[in-house]
């Protein structure tokens, strides 16, 4: 953002909205090319680090999935947990699905017993 204004607020409300460059004293020509390329590489770099956090988030949620699965699985039926781990695989291999959503429904269909028990 090209500003005359360099009011404190101002910039910090410009920042806090996405602008990734504030320059005060107006447009100088030779300046405007590499202040673009600085603003385009924050950019760039801005949006590959909200695809790696978003990438982490949805990893641990599959994560907690099979740890919640297996250990209904171990609670259920008496196994260890390599063992469990290994039902939810082969049955995600053999139903070629990914592996949380065959956690999901065991999750699902292992607490639907136990409601039923009480």
């Amino acid at each position: 953002m090209f500003s005359a204004q360099q009011d404190t607020q101002v910039i910090q409300q410009a920042i806090e909205a996405g602008v990734s460059a504030y320059v005060v004293d107006g447009l100088n020509t030779g300046r405007v090319k590499p202040i673009l390329d600085a603003a385009v590489a924050r950019f760039k770099q801005f949006n590959t680090l909200r695809d790696e956090l978003s990438t982490t988030k949805d990893k641990l949620v599959e994560r907690d999935l099979v740890v919640n699965a297996k250990r209904l699985l171990i609670k259920h039926h008496g196994v260890d947990e390599p063992e469990a781990y290994r039902m939810l695989r082969r049955t995600s291999m053999d139903r070629r699905v990914r592996m949380e959503v065959v956690a999901q429904s065991a999750i699902d269909w292992l607490q639907g017993l136990e409601g039923s028990k009480h």
